[in-house]
């Protein structure tokens, strides 16, 4: 490509900047969700202010004028992408020293990305903890220069900089591991699985504050609105009893999160035998309780929705769609200087 490519800072490699108030963003062509926030504490912040800005028709005009009223103007700030813009991939660590796994691994997934890695920007991180297990894996994140390109000049529009560019993989192990410190279990396996749209879930399975496993699971559009339900219904103990909906495509569909689910979970146990699953935490929106209790009855396990209300006072009102969108930004607020490859 003509311009040259935009370094992708990951937070295994960026610089942490001790900043009280952050601003995170997110922009993916057509939305651009922002989460701004003081930090009081480790682990807390008070939200000021959320929000989606939504581009009207294909005028770049409209949307500056709407950034330019959010007055974000000198702000330095901290991206996101979504799943949507960059793949997640493991590969074997190439037997090189740290400076050179980044040109490494351009090499080795070439074959595997879906388009030419010339016009890609890359990262790496290890997989999991090697006070584990030492494992020989890496991630590599492969963004494409054009979709960098993009957000550093929404940014612009803005008037403010871009200091960092995180990823939702991390955000959400971000959030699934504050949990666990405050739960006191940061040394245990546990697993977050949060809807990333209407068709598709994102799994994570963390311990020791660091990722060690991820997967995006493909649902097919709707998957929210359909009837795949369960309807919770009290008896006279007081104890849930779950109805599920009819057989047919939907229930079909449920069932397909449900299998997927439980491979990763088998293959986890495979893996990481040391590692015992504690708890597996939901994220769905308007629908979080009913998928915990469905994927409670199915898999057999402990499910319990992902609540970090308590980390982030002030992240409520407005719609839930909103809500929804700005919601994996919290995670990136709790971004943490770690050591490198």
């Amino acid at each position: 490509m003509g311009a040259a490519p935009v370094a992708l800072t990951l937070p295994r490699f960026g610089r942490r900047t001790r900043q009280t108030e952050q601003l995170v963003l997110a922009w993916d062509g057509q939305t651009l969700a922002y989460v701004q926030a003081r930090e009081e504490k480790a682990d807390l912040f008070r939200v000021q202010r959320f929000g989606v800005l939504r581009a009207s028709g294909d005028s770049p005009a409209d949307l500056a004028r709407q950034l330019a009223a959010l007055g974000l103007r000198g702000k330095a700030v901290r991206a996101m992408l979504r799943p949507a813009q960059y793949q997640m991939l493991q590969i074997d660590a190439p037997a090189v020293p740290p400076e050179e796994l980044r040109t490494a691994a351009r090499w080795q997934i070439r074959e595997l990305v879906n388009q030419h890695v010339d016009d890609l920007t890359l990262d790496v991180l290890k997989v999991g903890d090697e006070r584990v297990r030492a494992t020989g894996s890496i991630f590599v994140v492969a963004a494409a220069n054009a979709v960098i390109r993009e957000l550093m000049q929404t940014a612009q529009a803005a008037r403010c900089s871009v200091d960092v560019i995180d990823i939702q993989d991390l955000a959400q192990r971000n959030l699934q591991s504050a949990l666990a410190r405050r739960l006191g279990t940061s040394e245990r396996a546990h697993a977050a699985i949060v809807m990333i749209d209407d068709s598709q879930a994102l799994l994570t399975i963390c311990a020791h504050d660091e990722l060690f496993y991820t997967r995006r699971i493909d649902l097919g559009p709707g998957f929210l609105q359909a009837p795949w339900g369960a309807a919770a219904r009290s008896d006279a103990t007081g104890a849930a009893d779950l109805t599920l909906a009819p057989a047919g495509q939907e229930s079909d569909r449920a069932q397909r999160l449900v299998v997927e689910i439980q491979r990763s979970l088998d293959l986890w146990d495979r893996t990481w035998p040391m590692l015992v699953l504690d708890r597996i935490s939901v994220q769905a929106g308007a629908r979080t309780a009913e998928l915990a209790g469905l994927l409670a009855q199915e898999l057999g396990q402990v499910v319990v929705p992902l609540d970090v209300s308590g980390l982030f006072p002030g992240f409520e009102g407005g719609n839930e769609a909103d809500r929804q969108l700005c919601w994996p930004l919290l995670g990136v607020l709790l971004r943490h200087e770690v050591r490198k490859l």
